[in-house]
């Protein structure tokens, strides 16, 4: 038996420190399926292939799964190498793909075979887990978003100023939302949750109380 409370919105929004901080508060797993796609853009920049060019037989050498919430990349446990900005801007143009989403989907859902857990993305409410039990949509406006990235050093690329980092997220946001397979997008039924103005401490605080309810 699972039980998934699905957490969406666009990249920035402040949604893989809610849901572990929401995770941690219910006792549930955290999955970051995120990391997913930043994984298979690590995985083609180790092997000099552009991210344009990945193919499904690429994919099909790789092996990704989760252990709890550890993700492990051919048996080597991936943490700090998503981190980097390149694996950021990978992660956006890999899921366009169809066949990346077609092969990470069974990687998703058997993280939560037999859990309770708290999973995070794009498309877990619509796409992934669209019975889960309680959805949001958390985000928050553009600029908010780039100012929090500022702040996030290890994810900001040299050089990098404010307007090229809102520039960035505004891209992201237009290739999230306009791609043919699994648009970003807010499921009908999801909660939105606006965190702009808000402290992550009454963004945990507001998701944890309707999901008890």
């Amino acid at each position: 038996m699972s039980t998934v409370v699905a957490i969406d919105g666009p990249a920035g929004a402040g949604k893989s420190t809610v849901a572990r901080m929401v995770a941690d508060h219910l006792h549930y797993a955290y999955i970051n399926t995120g990391s997913l796609y930043r994984a298979l853009a690590y995985a083609a920049m180790t092997s000099g292939i552009a991210f344009e060019e990945i193919t499904p037989g690429f994919l099909q050498g790789l092996q990704l799964e989760f252990c709890g919430a550890d993700l492990y990349l051919n048996g080597k446990k991936l943490d700090t190498q998503l981190r980097k900005p390149e694996c950021a801007k990978g992660a956006s143009v890999v899921s366009a793909k169809p066949f990346v989403r077609d092969y990470l989907m069974p990687v998703q859902r058997q993280a939560a075979d037999g859990q309770w857990i708290v999973m995070e993305g794009r498309d877990i409410g619509t796409v992934v887990f669209p019975d889960a039990e309680k959805k949001f949509f958390v985000t928050a406006s553009a600029e908010e978003r780039a100012r929090r990235r500022m702040a996030q050093s290890s994810e900001v690329a040299d050089g990098a100023t404010f307007e090229s980092i809102l520039a960035d997220i505004k891209a992201r946001d237009e290739r999230d939302m306009n791609r043919e397979i699994a648009p970003l997008k807010q499921a009908d039924d999801a909660v939105l949750i606006d965190t702009t103005g808000l402290s992550i401490d009454e963004v945990v605080a507001k998701i944890a109380s309707y999901c008890k309810n």
